[in-house]
């Protein structure tokens, strides 16, 4: 009896390892693939990291961002046949459209998109943009006042503005998809013309909208042409935060500022598809769209959120037409031109 005993016990304590083994297996398998989301991030990394740090909180989700600035592109192509990321977080709706052209983004598959306007969602909704940022000139209102600007971005081509300004680089987003309006509404050869003017009268060919803004602030320069964001960023500065924006060509006839938007794209083939699905939802959030473009003092498109305070809804000022969807189609050869002209790499 007792040797049938031992064995029972044994038996039935085998059976528990069994199970417990096969549960801990069947917990595991179905955290894999729900647990983790991988996200390619071309925006500032403060902004972008308080986001996925608030998702991460809110979901349980853990995050792994790949920063790249302007470069992670180039990594989402170069991993193309090796995928590692779920979502590309973009500051130019141009860089989502190309590579939705290139085959590199698929659908996200929703019913509704919370207030986001088709027109700023790719046509296979494998993008949306979230928050728009206008082309501005900031200025130091201790240094020019507003009847001494310039109206139009075509005036900085002026002599009379000869060292007064500072610009980016070429190949700043911001600049790519200035440039590319400019060639929709222009054609290439005055855009070229432009290009080309600006850089000679230029005071500063400067690395970002960041160093722009600090320097016109500080009195470097009497303006820059920036992104607007940049100038609420400076007027919330404890100093050196005397200045004031234009929005150009605003006249009749004249046409409008120049428009583009932040926004983030479903990679094909991303390893991790629930978790995908769980960030579109919890971003289409109307706090967490907020969240997305007030936390750098952009506006928001869903036109139910509110607006960072002094900021222009886009509805207050006449645009530039050109669609955003359009820039994908000329952001390439918007970058050949760029670098044709020299500007791509110059800083001063």
């Amino acid at each position: 009896m007792n040797l049938f005993k031992n064995r029972k016990i044994t038996v039935l304590l085998g059976l528990l390892i069994v199970v417990l083994a096969l549960a801990g297996c069947n917990e595991a398998s179905g955290d894999e693939g729900a647990g983790e989301l991988v996200v390619y991030s071309a925006r500032n990394e403060n902004f972008v990291n308080a986001l996925l740090e608030k998702f991460e909180e809110d979901t349980g989700i853990e995050v792994q961002a790949l920063h790249g600035g302007e470069t992670i592109v180039n990594r989402v192509k170069e991993e193309s046949g090796n995928v590692q990321g779920d979502v590309f977080i973009s500051n130019d709706v141009g860089a989502l459209e190309h590579l939705r052209m290139e085959g590199l983004l698929e659908s996200i598959e929703r019913e509704e998109f919370t207030g986001i306007d088709e027109q700023y969602r790719g046509e296979d909704n494998s993008w949306i943009a979230l928050s728009a940022r206008t082309r501005v000139l900031m200025y130091n209102k201790d240094l020019i006042t507003e009847e001494e600007m310039p109206k139009n971005i075509w005036e900085l081509t002026d002599s009379q503005y000869e060292e007064a300004f500072a610009i980016t680089r070429g190949g700043n987003g911001g600049m790519i998809g200035h440039v590319s309006a400019l060639r929709n509404e222009w054609g290439d050869e005055r855009t070229m013309e432009w290009i080309e003017g600006v850089s000679d009268n230029a005071g500063g060919i400067l690395q970002g909208h960041g160093d722009i803004r600090r320097a016109v602030g500080a009195g470097e320069f009497k303006f820059g042409l920036v992104n607007n964001y940049y100038f609420h960023q400076q007027l919330a500065e404890p100093s050196n935060n005397n200045v004031d924006a234009i929005y150009p060509d605003q006249e009749e006839g004249e046409m409008g500022a120049v428009v583009n938007a932040a926004g983030f794209g479903r990679i094909k083939d991303g390893p991790n598809d629930e978790s995908l699905q769980a960030f579109v939802d919890w971003i289409l959030e109307p706090e967490n769209q907020q969240m997305f473009s007030n936390a750098s003092l952009e506006v928001p498109i869903n036109p139910d959120i509110e607006v960072v305070d002094g900021a222009k809804a886009i509805s207050e000022y006449k645009v530039q037409g050109m669609s955003l969807r359009e820039l994908g189609h000329v952001w390439e050869d918007t970058r050949r031109l760029i670098e044709e002209s020299g500007l791509d790499l110059e800083i001063r």
